[in-house]
């Protein structure tokens, strides 16, 4: 499915090959045949036994993963070595804190692993300021989007404002969780100085997947809700006209165990790594930027559990059914902007694209594989007024 990528079949020789032919090594018959050829499968399969030996805790075979992993990684190598050094990282980190007995997994990989969410009114946009890196035409800070609001609603003859409602978190409080119960407390017209005479659009960019998606009450309560469907209903609350969801097409959801998630993770994240890898020089700050950043997302995603956790992407098909269950119609997007994001990518972004699921969404495509969609929504009872005003 990634022969742009992971059909990368260059030798990478081993500074010590014996290492698999010793008798307590229990990965060589696993990994026989993809040894001489260290591609992104047999990449992701010495993750998946990492993994695994973490999990029963087999300290002496992860150490020995680790240690092929470590030859394998490289952070100013091919994609798939790159992709590979920050996952080695992330077990690494994981493995410091899960084993029982205190071990330096570090010797095993020779040292080398090593702003808040806004809302706006009017246009209510709940997002995630660091955001998937897409093309540069599509990247742009909340500021910047802001601007570029109040352009083109002056443009179009359309009274506009834009304002950042900050959340302000207690200053003792640890900054690797959220205080989710502070930012949904901040979805309510009084707070958000909505007014009769506005058309609420609320838009949820890169937002949701950090909202926890365990069922949350007490023992007795036969009412049990997750964080993510409360948000969605306190937004439904507020009578919006439209709501628009984007992020990235990957799932990493409450309910995927560690295997799954290096899995899934491994078969996504080559994309932004091999965009980088097309547009912008290894030694360029910028793509050192963007790849740490997505190395601190794959760090959360496979070293912590609980709520520690914050990475927690919905793939679009599950986002569709929760969507639907909490009684959002999907709608298309015009005709006019598909063809706008099409003209752009087309002149400006080789090997993006875009296409049009049958059901109205937009999917942005790395070489033709899915990286970001963007739906649209509306509340049924909006849907239901809707019809009966055009009948």
């Amino acid at each position: 499915m990634k022969a742009e990528l992971r059909g990368n079949s260059q030798s990478i020789p081993l500074q010590n090959p014996n290492h698999f032919t010793t008798t307590q090594s229990s990965i060589s018959g696993a990994l026989t045949g993809c040894l001489s050829t260290l591609d992104g499968a047999c990449i992701e399969k010495l993750l998946l036994h990492c993994a695994s030996a973490l999990e029963t805790n087999d300290v002496t075979l992860a150490q020995q993963v680790m240690w092929v992993l470590n030859n394998v990684a490289s952070s100013v190598g091919d994609p798939n070595q790159r992709l590979a050094s920050y996952f080695l990282r992330a077990l690494v980190s994981r493995a410091s804190r899960v084993c029982p007995t205190p071990v330096n997994f570090n010797t095993a990989t020779g040292g080398g692993a090593g702003g808040g969410p806004a809302f706006h009114r009017r246009l209510m946009s709940v997002t995630e300021l660091a955001g998937p890196k897409v093309p540069p035409l599509l990247n742009a800070s909340i500021e910047e989007i802001g601007h570029r609001l109040a352009n083109f609603a002056k443009y179009r003859d359309v009274p506009f404002e834009f304002n950042i409602v900050e959340v302000g978190i207690p200053q003792e409080s640890s900054s690797d969780i959220l205080h989710y119960d502070l930012l949904l407390r901040q979805l309510n017209p009084s707070q958000l100085n909505l007014r009769v005479d506005e058309a609420l659009v609320v838009n949820c960019q890169n937002w949701l997947r950090y909202l926890p998606d365990e069922q949350m009450g007490s023992s007795t309560s036969s009412n049990l809700i997750s964080c993510r469907d409360s948000f969605l209903d306190m937004v439904k609350n507020l009578s919006p006209r439209i709501v628009t969801v984007v992020d990235e097409d990957c799932d990493l959801g409450a309910t995927t165990g560690l295997a799954s998630r290096i899995t899934s993770c491994f078969n996504y994240m080559w994309i932004p790594f091999d965009a980088l890898e097309t547009f912008l020089p290894k030694n360029s700050p910028q793509r050192i930027e963007y790849e740490a950043d997505i190395g601190h997302k794959i760090e959360n995603i496979i070293g912590f559990e609980g709520i520690q956790r914050m990475e927690r992407l919905e793939s679009f098909t599950k986002l569709s059914q929760r969507m639907g269950d909490k009684g959002f119609l999907s709608v298309p997007f015009c005709e006019e902007t598909v063809k706008e994001v099409k003209t752009l990518l087309a002149e400006h972004a080789s090997g993006w694209g875009m296409k049009k699921d049958e059901d109205n969404t937009l999917i942005l495509t790395w070489k033709g594989h899915n990286s970001v969609y963007a739906t649209v929504w509306v509340p049924h009872a909006v849907e239901t007024w809707e019809n009966s005003m055009s009948n």
